[in-house]
């Protein structure tokens, strides 16, 4: 499931003063390592030039910038999560974007990088054609999702993580009970890493290939335009 653009705006605005919080706190701190690994994917192309999509309170920009040696610019729709990112990294720019309709001209980054952000999109298909409109040929694209495990016992133990430990942490820390109620609904609604790759191959990435973590509760996917 996705929300429409105000309604996730809103949400996220809510929820920005408690979000690195949370998300450390949800992962147990896991999902740092994700992060890392999936950058490091990208250091055989040396990129100049990044475009972190969705990029909440600034931790990925911040990561990509530390390990790419690269120029990044950080963009998102909810400018309460941005005013916490700019604090962060008051030498990196964020700019309020909606990532279904960049204000970038074509061929404008060498790498597009969104870390838990696609789920969120309305139209999965839409913004991956607009990732690849504003990357340059050759360049790449960098993704890190949640989703749902396919396989007992991880599944059964997402199910009951999510649905009574994941909310309740939620509900406690962040006092917004849509919000944490929406995550897990999110990650079900989410495509599996197969039928992603092949989205990916229809809107022209090529090279695309992806690695599961923890049974695929995150994945990563990387492509080329």
């Amino acid at each position: 499931m996705a929300l429409d653009p105000l309604t996730n705006k809103a949400m996220f605005d809510r929820i920005a003063p408690t979000y690195d919080r949370l998300n450390h706190l949800l992962s147990l701190g896991i999902d740092r390592g994700w992060r890392r690994k999936a950058v490091r994917r990208l250091l055989p192309f040396k990129p100049r030039r990044v475009l972190d999509a969705c990029c909440g309170t600034g931790d990925f920009s911040i990561l990509l910038r530390d390990t790419l040696k690269a120029e990044v610019t950080g963009c998102d729709l909810s400018e309460g999560m941005m005013q916490i990112a700019r604090e962060k990294a008051p030498d990196l720019r964020f700019e309020q974007q909606d990532c279904l309709h960049l204000t970038y001209g074509d061929a404008s980054f060498d790498v597009v990088a969104c870390a838990y952000g696609v789920r969120n999109f309305e139209s999965l298909e839409e913004g991956l054609r607009e990732f690849r409109r504003v990357l340059e040929p050759g360049g790449h694209l960098l993704i890190l999702e949640l989703s749902v495990p396919r396989r007992w016992p991880m599944t059964w133990g997402f199910w009951i993580y999510s649905r009574l430990i994941m909310r309740l942490i939620g509900r406690l820390v962040s006092r917004d009970r849509s919000a944490y109620e929406y995550l897990p609904e999110s990650m079900a609604a989410f495509p599996q890493a197969e039928e992603v790759k092949a989205l990916l191959q229809k809107v022209g990435f090529r090279r695309v290939s992806f690695h599961r973590y923890l049974f695929g509760l995150s994945t990563c996917f990387l492509a080329e335009k």
